[in-house]
C-alpha cells in the first residue's frame, strides 16, 4: 500500500496541473485583455477549477463509471483540493508587488505565478494528506482505478 504522505504528493500534483493549466491560461487571458485584477483572478480561479475537475473527470470515466456516477466523484475528489491551492496561489501572486500588473512579458509576472503555484503545492499536500487518511479527497477516486 502506497503511503499516506505519498498518495497526497500525488494527488496534490494531479490537482496542481489542472489548476496550473488553468491559472496560466486565465493570467495571460485577462492580461493579454487588460483586465483589472479582480476580473483576471476570477478568470484564473474558474478555469483551474474546469481543468482540476476534468483531468480527474477523464482518468474516472476511464475507469469506467458513467458521467453522472463520475461527476459526483470528481467534485468530492478535487474540490477541497482546489479550493485550497487557488486560495493559496492568488493570495501570493496578489501579495507580490507588481505582480499582477508587470504583463506577460515580465519575469515578474512568471517569477510570482510559478513561485505562487510552489507555495501552494506545498501548503495543499497536508490537505490533501488529512483528506485521503479520512477516506475523502482523491481516496474517493482510488476506489475506481483498478490496479
Amino acid at each position: 500500500m502506497e503511503s499516506l504522505t505519498r498518495q497526497a504528493v500525488t494527488a496534490t500534483l494531479h490537482c496542481l496541473t489542472g489548476c496550473a493549466i488553468g491559472e496560466m491560461l486565465g493570467m495571460i487571458a485577462g492580461t493579454a485583455l487588460g483586465w483589472g485584477n479582480a476580473a483576471t483572478v476570477i478568470l484564473s480561479i474558474a478555469l483551474a477549477f474546469v481543468f482540476g475537475y476534468a483531468l480527474t473527470l477523464r482518468s474516472v470515466l476511464a475507469a469506467g463509471l458513467t458521467l453522472g456516477a463520475a461527476l459526483p466523484v470528481v467534485l468530492a475528489a478535487d474540490t477541497a483540493s482546489i479550493a485550497s491551492m487557488e486560495i493559496v496561489d492568488n493570495a501570493v501572486v496578489l501579495a507580490v508587488p507588481g505582480a499582477m500588473d508587470a504583463g506577460l512579458t515580465s519575469p515578474l509576472f512568471w517569477l510570482s505565478l510559478l513561485a505562487s503555484l510552489a507555495i501552494a503545492f506545498a501548503v495543499t499536500v497536508p490537505v490533501n494528506r488529512f483528506l485521503i487518511a479520512r477516506g475523502r479527497g482523491h481516496a474517493v477516486v482510488h476506489q475506481h482505478h483498478h490496479h
